[in-house]
């Protein structure tokens, strides 16, 4: 037993453990930090955008609460479908100027941020017009019978009954977002993301990079469980 412990391929696999277990008690609480920060930050500054957004797209369609020129429309359909469209990590690296223009800098978790939010507020847009789209018609209809203002129906009636929805979109966009921001690993950005990339495959320590992608797993699996249990309890049909 003692020959086997002190075999050349046992003691190289310790000495990698140790490095391994080094590297994450140095990295991951900040890590860690970085991705909820970054995640956090930008899925509320991506719903600031896409939630408004998401409301024009459903309320201002012909036959909608609010209808707006159909220009308006089709520019904004166009918009959110082109954004929509580009692969995050290409949409990244032409973002990065805006981010290095307006912040200083295009690397790290703060940089990461702008293009967190230009890649998450169309997909945020989309699932919120899929979300006030279920909302019951004839609710919608009581409501203009009783003269309420476009912006009263959307406030107290279609942002209202479709919370549950809304919720679980929210919850989606989160682990999305985060998702988004492990990748940029590759390209500078901070977080879990980027202790998988440099220091798991770069550095060839698949410890360290299957260590990262396990708390990123169990990070996505706690927002996913909290936002579930949320819209279960705010869904009116459920009793």
């Amino acid at each position: 037993m003692s020959e086997f412990f002190s075999s050349p391929a046992m003691q190289n696999f310790i000495a990698i453990l140790q490095d391994a277990i080094a590297i994450l008690k140095s990295e991951t609480a900040m890590g860690i930090w970085e991705t909820l920060y970054s995640t956090v930050l930008s899925t509320l500054f991506a719903y600031i955008i896409g939630l408004p957004l998401g409301v024009l797209l459903v309320t201002g369609e012909k036959g909608g609460v609010r209808p707006l020129p159909k220009c308006l429309m089709s520019a904004l359909n166009f918009v959110v479908n082109i954004l929509r469209s580009v692969p995050f990590l290409i949409l990244m690296i032409v973002v990065l100027p805006l981010s290095r223009f307006i912040l200083g800098t295009s690397i790290g978790t703060k940089a990461l941020i702008i293009p967190l939010v230009i890649a998450a507020f169309p997909f945020i847009a989309r699932m919120v017009e899929s979300s006030l789209r279920e909302t019951d018609k004839g609710v919608i209809e009581a409501a203009q019978s009783m003269g309420a203002s476009p912006f009263l129906i959307v406030w107290k009636v279609m942002l209202p009954e479709a919370k549950p929805s809304l919720i679980s979109g929210a919850t989606i966009a989160l682990t999305t977002i985060m998702g988004y921001g492990a990748m940029a690993g590759i390209i500078g950005g901070g977080g879990l993301g980027k202790i998988a990339i440099n220091y798991g495959y770069y550095r060839f320590k698949a410890i360290v990079m299957w260590a990262a992608v396990i708390l990123l797993v169990i990070l996505v699996q706690i927002f996913q469980s909290v936002g579930t249990r949320l819209a279960v309890k705010s869904d009116k049909r459920i009793t």
